[in-house]
């Protein structure tokens, strides 16, 4: 039943009292999404029925499967976590809505890693109340490393004009200056390069390294970091015929305008990366887990329970992370292919 040249979409239904599954219905009421993509959701259909009762939304129909291969290549098509009557509270943080949001997560992960599904959509999830089911669960990015093996990653930031990762992710601001080490920098940087090349197809990427400290830690008058860190990782790679330039200061190298000389930003923490990146793309960026062997993006947004259940949640940041993900596919096999026509000169 499924259409083999369409990519197969792995969506995991996120926090149900949050946005997320209200902005999936909205975007994939669009009928003309469905020539793309094939799209899978693991969620309780109760709490699909729930938010299309909530809006009215009786043109929309759906698909109910229990594997991959029988998907409709026309519908949203769902395979239900649940059986039972699940409680939806839109706004609220609740133990099952974050047990649900991981058994969807799980289930999307193992399907894509038999190769059933394609890429994976992962829509917004309450860190903390996965946390009473899952105590490790500290985040998207981590967990889906961990599911392929503690694969080293990266978290990646993108839109039309930028694309920013982290050196360190969901930790602390107090443990973020030890976190900074060279062997970290030089895992994330190769990290970078390689996606860049092989996911983006910028075959001599040219990426930016922003400073830990204010003004780049003026000459040591503010911490040594940038001096004994990050410089000599920057030399390093430049002097191996990589196009890697910094540590930038980040206040000066964002106002100036200069991250537009760059095909991709190395930052060192989360705030330093993702304020900018907000600030330039909110309700339109991507979250994409670089590194891993399988393709994983999110909306740039989280749960939005301020506005969950209110109708005005806006659904770009998703459509955008759809696109991101059916262009790194195709990128993928590209470089494949060119791989193999090059080896078999």
């Amino acid at each position: 039943m499924t259409d083999k040249k369409k990519i197969i979409l792995g969506i995991s239904c996120g926090d149900i009292n949050g946005v997320g599954l209200e902005v999936l219905i909205k975007a994939f009421s669009n009928n003309t999404l469905f020539d793309f993509c094939t799209p899978i959701l693991y969620a309780p259909i109760s709490a699909v029925n729930f938010y299309k009762k909530l809006y009215n939304w009786q043109d929309f129909n759906y698909h109910v499967i229990t594997d991959p291969q029988h998907a409709s290549p026309k519908q949203l098509n769902i395979i239900k976590i649940s059986e039972e009557e699940i409680a939806v509270k839109p706004g609220h943080s609740t133990e099952l809505a974050g047990k649900i949001a991981i058994k969807s997560i799980d289930l999307a992960i193992e399907d894509l890693k038999k190769k059933s599904t394609d890429v994976i959509v992962t829509l917004p999830v309450n860190k903390q109340n996965i946390s009473l089911t899952r105590k490790d669960f500290v985040g998207h990015t981590e967990y889906f490393s961990q599911a392929c093996d503690n694969t080293p990653n990266l978290m990646l930031l993108c839109n039309e004009n930028l694309k920013i990762a982290t050196a360190t992710n969901h930790i602390p601001i107090a443990r973020v200056s030890d976190s900074i080490t060279r062997s970290v920098l030089e895992e994330k940087i190769t990290i970078l390069i390689k996606t860049l090349k092989t996911d983006f197809l910028i075959s001599k990427p040219k990426i930016a390294m922003l400073s830990l400290n204010p003004h780049g830690g003026d000459n040591g008058l503010i911490g040594d970091e940038d001096l004994k860190v990050i410089t000599p990782v920057v030399d390093n790679f430049f002097n191996g015929g990589n196009l890697i330039y910094g540590p930038y200061s980040a206040d000066g190298f964002f106002g100036s305008g200069n991250y537009k000389n760059f095909d991709a930003i190395l930052g060192m923490y989360h705030d330093q990366a993702l304020i900018p990146f907000k600030s330039m793309s909110f309700g339109s960026g991507v979250n994409y887990t670089a590194g891993l062997p399988i393709i994983r993006v999110s909306p740039d947004h989280g749960v939005g329970y301020d506005i969950a259940g209110k109708d005005v949640a806006n659904i770009n940041s998703l459509l955008s992370a759809i696109f991101l993900s059916l262009q790194l596919h195709k990128n993928r096999l590209l470089y494949l292919a060119n791989i193999r026509k090059t080896d078999n000169k």
